[in-house]
Order: C-alpha cells, then structure tokens, then sequence
C-alpha cells in the first residue's frame, strides 16, 4: 500500500509539470499575392503555351517543432485564368474548359504532411477541380524562413507537378486534318509562394 501510495503521489507531482510544458505552437501564413504566383504549360501544337490565374488564396498553419502538423488550404477562383489572349481565356471559362460559371474554385486541402528532407516534404490532400475531387501528393520544396524590410517574418514554397486534365472532366480537343490533336493532356503546374505570418 505504501508502494502505490508514493506512485500516485508521484503522479500528481507530474500533472502540474507536464500542464506547463508549452506544445508545439502552430502558426498561420498568409499568400503574399504580389510575390507569389500560380501558372501552368499545356502542349499546343508543337509548342507549350504557358498561363497563369491571377487570383487565388492560401490558408498555411505552420508547426516548426513538427512538420507532420502543419496544413495547407489552396484556392484559386477560375475565372481569373490568363492566357494573355481575350478570345482564348473567354473559351477556357467556357463548359469546354473549366466552366467557371458553375465550377469557380480550384481548391486543395491537404490531409497529411510528410517529411522527405529538411527542405522537401510531400503533401496529401484532396484536389478539386471541375467538380471532381482526387487525392493527389504535391512534392514541396520549402524554401525557408526570413523576415522583410519591416520585419515581418515569411516563408517560402515551391510546388512542381504534373496533371492529366482529363482526370477532372476536362477532354475538349481537336482532331487535326493531319493526324494528332491540339492540346496535350498533361498540365505542368507550377506554385510559387511567398507568406507572410499573421
């Protein structure tokens, strides 16, 4: 009795110890949209044409001590797809393409985080896009912590992958006189982002 009377003892010493043991703060980053960007390079022809949407938003929660904690939320609204050519971006808005009208966001949530090196990480999550959701990995390259000219603190991430469209709904094509088609189906999707700390 004297035995487990000095265990529980012990116990109740450790409660208030372990109370005070600050956790793992996680932190919350914000897109920094003027120093960021989201562009992507499609096949055409013999070419690849490049574009980019304008608008998008991103929710980052950052846990330093443990990476595995973090989390990312990724929007961007379709309609603000640019081409750099009037007539083809009204075409991409189109129920050809992304079908803004009924389908303005793109969106990835993630569901996990997993460390691959101090400076790469794989992240889980679900992309929707067209009205399809599908669990993707995106390869991250963080590219580390600094602070701006007025001390605010930001962080950096890359994001480099490749998507088939037609995985989201996304088929309208053209079959050439000469054989072949217009449009490739793979899409190089590249992220770029500077965040800042709220």
């Amino acid at each position: 009795m004297k035995i487990i009377r000095h265990a529980v003892f012990a116990v109740l010493l450790a409660v208030p110890v372990l109370a005070q043991t600050p956790a793992p703060q996680t932190e919350v980053f914000t897109v920094d949209k003027v120093h960021s960007s989201a562009e992507f390079k499609i096949r055409h022809l013999m070419s690849w044409k490049t574009g980019s949407f304008n608008d998008f938003d991103a929710a980052i929660q950052i846990n330093r001590a443990e990476p595995t904690k973090s989390s990312v939320e990724f929007t961007i609204q379709t309609k603000s797809i640019d081409t750099e050519d009037a007539s083809r971006d009204e075409h991409l808005r189109s129920p050809d393409f992304f079908e803004v009208a009924k389908y303005p966001t793109i969106a990835f949530r993630s569901t996990s985080v997993t460390p691959k090196s101090p400076t790469l990480f794989e992240v889980a999550g679900d992309l929707t896009m067209h009205g399809v959701t599908k669990r993707i990995v995106l390869p991250v390259e963080f590219l580390g912590f600094g602070k701006d000219g007025r001390g605010k603190e930001k962080a950096g991430f890359a994001i480099d992958t490749i998507l088939d469209r037609k995985d989201y709904g996304i088929t309208w094509n053209r079959i050439l006189d000469e054989g072949g088609v217009l449009l490739g189906d793979e899409v190089k999707i590249s992220i770029n982002l500077e965040v800042g700390k709220k």
